[in-house]
């Protein structure tokens, strides 16, 4: 598919998604949409076509909850524009959800895909604990391609499988309706990667939310990353000001 129909294709498919998700709607299925000023993940722009702080971003998913057993399915999609040929992230995830103690547990994995550019596909593990307004996650790649940094898909000739990602998030409700949230992460590469001069980096992001009530939210946050000096613009911090629908 050419990069011109996947820009035409990414926006009715999540238009689709939400003029189906008050049919699909359930106790077990629940679904989302939104609008971004700019899609960072892990600290960095999703969009390096454009030096711009401001970088929309069309955004929505799904998640199956299985009754009360704890597992799960889900997939959430985004506009993107960081690979030749591809303007769409489709990422497919499942796990199981469960308490320890004190502690709410979440195993899983995902699969991050790009339609047109299977280069940047990178498939993850990962085990998240939230205690109170405290969560840790660790994220570990389990594909040969990561993000087109590494893989045979990106022939590069390196090996991106063994990178990992920790995170640590802070979200507590400050005032009725507003939360304030935090969070900070560690991307560390796999040694091919790292070997060849590209440094692991640490990124942030620190803000709040407000629910208007009836599945509507806004956030504001901060984010970026450090390591400006390798990876360019993609880590500046920016104001990302996000809209969320909920059902």
């Amino acid at each position: 598919m050419t990069h011109a129909a996947l820009k035409t294709f990414a926006l009715p498919l999540v238009v689709a998604l939400a003029a189906a998700l008050p049919v699909l709607a359930s106790a077990q299925l629940s679904g989302n949409v939104a609008l971004t000023s700019n899609y960072k993940f892990r600290g960095q722009d999703q969009d390096t076509h454009k030096s711009t702080a401001v970088k929309p971003a069309i955004q929505g998913g799904f998640d199956y909850a299985f009754g009360e057993s704890g597992w799960y399915v889900g997939n959430w999609n985004s506009s993107v524009n960081w690979l030749p040929g591809n303007s769409i992230e489709m990422d497919f995830y499942g796990g199981i959800k469960f308490k320890a103690g004190d502690i709410d547990m979440d195993l899983g994995g995902l699969l991050y895909a790009y339609p047109g550019a299977s280069s940047g596909n990178t498939t993850e593990l990962y085990a998240a604990g939230t205690w109170g307004p405290l969560t840790a996650k660790y994220s570990h790649t389990v594909s040969q391609d990561y993000f087109g940094w590494a893989g045979a898909k990106a022939g590069s000739g390196l090996r991106g499988r063994n990178t990992g990602y920790l995170g640590f998030a802070f979200a507590q409700e400050v005032a009725p309706h507003t939360t304030l949230k935090a969070s900070v992460g560690f991307t560390r590469f796999a040694s091919d990667i790292k070997d060849s001069g590209v440094p692991n980096y640490m990124d942030y992001q620190v803000g709040g939310a407000y629910d208007f009530g009836g599945g509507m939210g806004l956030a504001a946050a901060i984010a970026g990353a450090n390591k400006k000096s390798f990876f360019g613009d993609v880590n500046k911090p920016r104001l990302l000001l996000t809209l969320t629908k909920t059902l």
